[in-house]
Parts: C-alpha cells; sequence; structure tokens
C-alpha cells in the first residue's frame, strides 16, 4: 500500500490552554510542541475507545505514550465496532466521559464529518499524507492500513483456504467467520467488499459480495461467531477473514499457545483499505487529544503500528527519509502480485456502506 500545518503562535503561557486547545486547529496555536505537551500534560488523562492491545500493535503505542508523557490513556470498549465509537461521540456531547479520539473504518470517518462530530486538526506530518488520505478540513485522515485476508487454523482444518472461492468447499462447514457485523465493524466490512471483487462485483457494486454470504450462509459454511484472538484459541473459529494485520498479530500473539495460524491474501478478492484518525469535537481533554495525533503520527508512532503488521499511512515518505524500520517492513504479509491497489472514493464508500447496512442481514438470514 504505497501510499503545513498553519495557525496563529500564543504567547500565553499554559495555563488555561483548555479552551485555547479545544479550538487548536495545528499546534502553533498553543504556542508550539512543548506548550502542546505542557497541556497535555495538565489534563494527565485521554479517552480512548475500541482499541484492542492487540490491534495493529496498540497495546505498545499506548504504553509507549503514557510512558513519554505520563498521561493515562482510558480504553473504553476495547472490542467495539466503528459504529459503537461513533454513538459514543454523538451522544455524549458535553460529557467529561466522551470519547477524546476515535480511530474508525474510512467509512465511518467520512460519517462523522457529515455528522459534524470531529475538530479540524493538521498535526506536524499532515502535509506528508498523501492528498487522497485525508480530509481537506483535516477533520481526520488515515493512520494504518492493510489489505482483507484470510486466516486459518491448521491444526484444525485439513487445508488451508487461500480464495474467496475455496471457501465455498462443502469441508469448510460451520468455520467461516467474520469479525463482526459489516454494517458496524469496518474489518467485515472490507470481507464483504473484497468478496465483491472475487465475484464480478465492483467498487461501485457491492451486493456481489452479500450474495457470496448468502451463499456461505446457504451451504452451511458460514460462522456467525464474531472472531477474536478468544475465539480462535477455543477452536471456535477456525477461519477468519479479516485484515492481515489482525490474523499476522494472532498468528505471533497464538503460537505460544500452540496455534498454527496461517495468513492468506486472496488473490481473487485483493482489497486494501484504511483506517482513519480523528479528534472528537467536544474532547473532553482535547491537548491530549491533539498530542496523541502527534504521537501517533511521529516516526516513532508510524513504526510501532509497522511492528504490529500495520502498514502505516507515512510509509511512504518514511522510506523516503529513512525512518522507516525496514525489519519490521520485511515481515509484512505478502500480497500477490504488487504491493499496489486501487483505493474506492468517499462516495463508493458511502454507497457501498449503505448497501451493506440494508442487505446484509437479509443476506444471512433470507
Amino acid at each position: 500500500m504505497g501510499l503545513s500545518a498553519c495557525g496563529l503562535t500564543s504567547t500565553n503561557d499554559v495555563s488555561g490552554s483548555g479552551g485555547k486547545a479545544a479550538t487548536a486547529t495545528s499546534a502553533k496555536d498553543l504556542g508550539g510542541m512543548d506548550a502542546l505537551v505542557a497541556a497535555a500534560k495538565k489534563e494527565g488523562k485521554l479517552n480512548a475507545i475500541a482499541l484492542p492491545r492487540d490491534w495493529a500493535n496498540y497495546g505498545e503505542l499506548i504504553d509507549t505514550f503514557e510512558k513519554k508523557y505520563g498521561i493515562k490513556v482510558e480504553v473504553e470498549n476495547p472490542d467495539g465496532s466503528s459504529q459503537d465509537e461513533i454513538t459514543a461521540v454523538a451522544s455524549r456531547k458535553g460529557q467529561g466521559r466522551s470519547p477524546d479520539v476515535i480511530d474508525v473504518g474510512s467509512a465511518f470517518a467520512v460519517s462523522a464529518a457529515q455528522q459534524n462530530l470531529l475538530a479540524p486538526y493538521r498535526v506536524s506530518a499532515f502535509d506528508q499524507i498523501p492528498k487522497t488520505q485525508k480530509d481537506a478540513q483535516a477533520r481526520w485522515y488515515n493512520d494504518f492500513g492493510g489489505y482483507v485476508s484470510i486466516g486459518c487454523d491448521a491444526a484444525r482444518v485439513k487445508k488451508c483456504p487461500k480464495t474467496f472461492a475455496d471457501l465455498l468447499d462443502p469441508q469448510y462447514k460451520g468455520q467461516v467467520a467474520l469479525t463482526g457485523n459489516p454494517a458496524k465493524s469496518a474489518s467485515a466490512f472490507g470481507a464483504v467488499y473484497a468478496s465483491a471483487l472475487a465475484n464480478k462485483g465492483s467498487f461501485d457494486d457491492v451486493k456481489p459480495g452479500l450474495d457470496f454470504f448468502g451463499r456461505l450462509k446457504k451451504s452451511g459454511n458460514f460462522n456467525p461467531v464474531e472472531s477474536s484472538a478468544a475465539t480462535i484459541q477455543k477452536g471456535e473459529t477456525p477461519i477468519s477473514i479479516t485484515w492481515d494485520f489482525l490474523n499476522a498479530g494472532y498468528a505471533d500473539q497464538l503460537r505460544a499457545k500452540g496455534v498454527d495460524w496461517k495468513v492468506s491474501v486472496p488473490a481473487d478478492g485483493l482489497y486494501a483499505q484504511y483506517y482513519s484518525q480523528a479528534v472528537v469535537k467536544w474532547a473532553p481533554h482535547p491537548a491530549a487529544a491533539r498530542l496523541w495525533q502527534e504521537f501517533l503520527y511521529s516516526s516513532e508512532g508510524q513504526n510501532l503500528w509497522l511492528k504490529g503488521y500495520a502498514r502505516p499511512a507515512l510509509m511512504p515518505s518514511m522510506q523516503k527519509a529513512g525512518t522507516l524500520d525496514a525489519a519490521f517492513a520485511a515481515k509484512l504479509p505478502k500480497v500477490p502480485g504488487n504491493d499496489t491497489v486501487p483505493f474506492p472514493t468517499e462516495a463508493q464508500i458511502g454507497r457501498a456502506k449503505q448497501a451493506v447496512a440494508q442487505g446484509w442481514s437479509q443476506a444471512v438470514t433470507g
């Protein structure tokens, strides 16, 4: 996936900067990074949501941020979906328990911006983020991404599937799971989009993906259990379709527990997408929220995502600058063909998201 901050310089001291932080569109608005760090430390807390520690190395990212700045990161509902995040933000305006930041699938970020839930903020590395990977108003920008992949427990499955076509084989009865409901979960939505591409669909036509899962359900191969590291270890979801960085992370995590988890990026449904990062408009800890973004888009933060098998948004510019960790990059799951694929537009994602929301229930129950 080969994919200038501006603002007024404040001369005020950090005291009373909470109000300024809430409207700051760059670190310069607070007087620079040192002032932002001081204001964030004064707040001392960051409200995050739906960040599992085993998701793209978020555990180490959180621990590093806390140690670096002395700011406590509290993660609510770590296994929640992108829609859960948006619901929490929309329903807690003005409340101290509102999330400060969100990390959601790109379609959900666009929706959150349209609902006026997000605050514009240009991180220092904003200009290095590819134009197609960010909102022009800086309300959201892509952070990391991956390819839809098929994970398989080689000890429980005689022959691991490598393509979407393989998944229809009767030998996989009751074994093929997703990470959630694709109307709410960005990873599950990606699986439907990828299966559409594997079945003569397109970015403008996701219906073949819904039809594919309808066939999986009718054949008995679809498993309604939401897949996770825990369900994989228990043998409840021996085959899971999700992002390659998640499946690769599961392989590392479960190896010591005796699980031989294999990861394949299907050539017949090659689909990649990013997640997006954003600051909540009414973040109760506005300085910490903005400092979190600065940390995530630093070379340190981007390489920590890379360590978790996710492809960071700044990967191309970091390769050119020589700041990308080559050892981590070499461990990324192999992709059929070359490592570049087209991405759907915001409009295409929006239409596909609506179609999946309307058609998923009928596809798997009808």
